[in-house]
């Protein structure tokens, strides 16, 4: 019987539950693949999505394909998603949070022996999403895409695996979650592998740099000085103040407790300390701030939205910084369980431990912006 480890699931993992055995898929509730669903990567249908609604699980079937049931140690474990509007009416997707184009999260929940195995992919900040974020796809169409989950879980160890997803649209918590279907694959270990990018080397006083131009190395310089400045200056609040619950801390972590602040406190410490640790790649497209990979220190891939930012501020780029240094393994480990003041002000008061693990949440106590005691 396998045991599901909910602990790791996250908020914005959005699919159905799905199970892969010879190459098929199981879903229940869903209906049977189309005969002719599309291979292409999907694609922005329509410029007015804002009126299109978005879908929820109902609204989709999903079906996913494997070459082979078992996977060499030098193969990629390639599988194929694809969404098919069942619900009679033209829908919305958010394209991050599927895995039609790429593994942007932690979608997928992989088990092998019976244990939910790492998931070692990016992280990211994303921001409010934009109408070139979503995919339409109208009554019946059906798109598809491919993906290799040893690019983003930890197919080390030779053996069985179970594959689920959560639905679309769907929250979950730590109740043990619905399972539609359980089955396995088999995979051959393999070592995980970051993949590398092209772009010219620069290297600084403290500042290494990959695929930036001169005018983003002045604006990256400048951030860093800042999450510097902003880091120390949040590690002085938990340091010299009080521990209680003040507003600051009960707005972005939760409800006060000794054991909460000394956790806040040493994540600041790390983030402090290794924000000296300047690495950053600038040939990141996708329409996020940044991302990093947790076992890859202290390398941040800035994104689009990241040269938009203001230097200091909400959602700044100094922010970024602080929130992408979080995530490394070394340093404090943080997930992403929200995004935006909004949804890490409704975290905080829902559950504290989520809160004080959420990338967010540490860049907005460190931005203080509106400011509070």
């Amino acid at each position: 019987m396998i045991r599901l480890n909910t602990q790791k699931y996250r908020s914005g993992a959005r699919w159905a539950y799905l199970a892969i055995v010879s190459g098929a898929l199981v879903v229940s509730a869903c209906a049977d693949s189309p005969e002719d669903a599309p291979e292409e990567n999907p694609e922005i249908l329509d410029s007015s999505v804002a009126a299109v609604p978005e879908a929820t699980a109902a609204d989709l079937a999903v079906t996913l394909a494997a070459p082979v049931s078992t996977f060499g140690a030098a193969e990629q474990v390639r599988v194929t998603v694809t969404l098919t509007n069942v619900s009679g009416r033209r829908v919305r997707v958010l394209e991050r949070e599927t895995p039609l184009r790429d593994i942007k999260h932690d979608l997928f929940h992989v088990v092998r022996g019976g244990e939910a195995v790492p998931y070692l992919g990016r992280h990211y900040k994303w921001g409010e999403p934009t109408a070139s974020d979503y995919l339409v796809l109208e009554r019946g169409e059906s798109k598809s895409g491919t993906v290799d989950l040893s690019m983003a879980y930890d197919f080390t160890v030779t053996g069985s695996y179970a594959v689920h997803l959560l639905p679309y649209g769907v929250e979950h918590d730590d109740a043990a979650p619905r399972v539609a279907s359980s089955v396995q694959l088999r995979a051959e270990g393999r070592p995980f592998v970051i993949p590398s990018r092209g772009g010219k080397v620069e290297l600084g006083a403290s500042l290494t740099t990959t695929g930036c131009t001169s005018t983003q190395i002045s604006q990256l310089t400048t951030a860093y000085g800042s999450a510097r400045t902003m880091a120390s200056a949040a590690l002085g609040y938990l340091t010299s103040t009080t521990p209680s619950a003040t507003l600051r801390y009960t707005t972005w972590f939760g409800s006060y407790s000794a054991n909460g602040w000394n956790t806040a406190r040493t994540h600041f410490t790390a983030i402090t300390q290794q924000l000296a640790n300047e690495v950053a790649d600038c040939t990141c497209t996708d329409s996020a701030y940044a991302y990093v990979y947790p076992a890859q220190p202290y390398k941040i891939y800035l994104c689009n939205a990241f040269w938009s930012a203001p230097n200091v501020g909400t959602d700044s780029r100094a922010g970024t910084l602080i929130h992408e240094m979080s995530h490394f393994n070394v340093v404090a480990g943080t997930d992403d369980w929200a995004y935006g003041q909004t949804a890490c002000k409704r975290l905080a008061k829902k559950n504290v431990n989520r809160a004080l693990d959420n990338a967010d949440s540490h860049e907005y106590f460190a931005e203080n912006t509106p400011a509070q005691p």
